[in-house]
């Protein structure tokens, strides 16, 4: 609950991302020197390479300090759930306690002096489609007559993305070359894309693993989720639409990924869990597998979610970015315990690090819709942007922003910082 306060004054600031009962972590390199994890508080990074040389992690074990001294934060999660709920009680002491101030002043240093880079080496990357809302929409455009597939209500469907390519909040996006082919022509063409989309989404890290052969019951999921952070799937909708029949998603979506750099762990997400979605009594019924009911009664997480775009013309005029949505996570129609569960289910091993998407998130308001494609309905109704300015899809220049937060009476908010990505004209093809 609120109350707690840090001596890092901006941290008890009332709109701070990154209050005392947050600490996410991340991966941060100064001027010239090496990647180091620390955690946001207030406006500030604690350093804790530094923290642990400066022996204040007393009474956590030796592998749990050793973890804080390495340039990612796989070791970290590869030691599992109690192992960062552990750091993190220690580093709220640290950071709280007045006597440590003295000790610990001298290993903070500003988040606006440092270069963030990506908080872990990403070995797999999977996304899923877990928002009927978004599923429906889109089904709409394409299919009218029978917009969702009969699957969709049984198992959460998703794709295994490129690794390689995703990105730290603030890297360009190079606008993709690829092979598209109209309606009204017979055979399809190769050059830049013209529906360059982003997708709205929640990241979730792996925390443990688990071995080959061996799945992962429900009961168990959330044990192997060490945090969140927030996702932007790049997506180029003129390749899909080409491409993806008959095994999905491909050059369309494999060229860039964004992510945010602070990883918040489900341990400060605790005060915001509620309830999985609702669903309607005529669906069928979940296989024993996805089924639990305590994921039925907190699977849930009332993260709030926004999309701002400013555009190349709005920041030559120092014009502020514009709100296109404002969702929330805990309508996905699977929870993220059931998406780890159906990916372990049948022995794939996954690893600490390993990165899982959520998929677009859409709610059922026209201003909840997470991407171009469902707020245009595919480009035949074109958006209004306040300055004159209309969009399709994305256009060189425009710079795309996530933001994500959860707020409750009583509790400090929790924030996730931003997802930050400029569009850059795509080179000759």
């Amino acid at each position: 609950m609120a109350g707690i306060r840090s001596w890092v004054e901006s941290a008890n600031e009332g709109r701070t991302d990154f209050p005392l009962r947050n600490l996410p972590f991340g991966v941060f390199r100064r001027s010239g020197g090496r990647a180091c994890i620390g955690v946001a508080v207030g406006d500030r990074i604690l350093d804790l390479r530094a923290t642990a040389e400066a022996e204040l992690l007393g009474g956590l074990s030796g592998e749990i300090a050793a973890s804080c001294e390495q340039d990612s934060l796989n070791s970290l999660m590869g030691l599992g759930r109690d192992a960062s709920r552990a750091l993190r009680e220690r580093l709220m002491e640290v950071l709280s306690g007045q006597p440590a101030q003295g000790r610990v002043e001298s290993l903070l240093v500003q988040q606006a002096d440092v270069k963030m880079l990506l908080p872990v080496r990403i070995g797999d990357y999977t996304d899923f489609y877990a928002s009927v809302y978004h599923a429906t929409n889109v089904g709409r455009l394409f299919r009218p007559d029978n917009p969702l597939l009969p699957n969709y209500k049984y198992v959460p469907i998703g794709y295994h993305g490129r690794a390689s390519s995703v990105v730290v909040s603030g890297t360009e996006i190079q606008r993709p070359c690829g092979q598209t082919k109209a309606a009204d022509v017979a055979a399809p063409s190769f050059g830049p894309s013209r529906s360059l989309d982003y997708e709205l989404e929640v990241g979730f890290f792996v925390s443990g693993g688990n071995a080959l052969g061996e799945p992962i019951p429900i009961s168990e999921a959330e044990l192997h989720i060490f945090g969140l952070c927030l996702l932007n799937d790049w997506s180029a909708r003129d390749i899909q639409a080409w491409e993806y029949q008959p095994l999905g998603p491909f050059l369309a979506k494999n060229f860039a990924t964004s992510i945010s750099p602070w990883v918040v762990t489900m341990d400060a997400l605790e005060p915001f869990r509620v309830p999985a979605f609702a669903r309607p009594e005529e669906d069928p019924a979940l296989l024993p597998y996805l089924n639990s009911e305590e994921d039925k009664a907190r699977g849930g997480i009332d993260l709030k979610l926004e999309v701002w775009l400013r555009s190349a013309k709005m920041r030559a005029e120092s014009a502020d970015p514009v709100r296109l949505t404002q969702g929330n996570l805990r309508d996905l129609y699977w929870t993220l315990a059931q998406m780890l569960t159906h990916h372990a289910s049948n022995g794939c091993n996954l690893q600490a690090g390993d990165l899982l998407g959520t998929g677009t998130v859409s709610g059922a308001s026209p201003d909840a819709l997470g991407c171009l494609l469902e707020i245009t309905r595919r480009g035949a109704e074109p958006l209004q942007l306040p300055n004159g300015e209309t969009r399709k899809f994305l256009e060189d220049g425009d710079e795309v922003i996530l933001r994500g937060y959860c707020e409750r009476e009583g509790y400090d908010r929790i924030g996730f910082g931003e997802c930050r990505g400029v569009v850059r004209a795509a080179p000759s093809c």
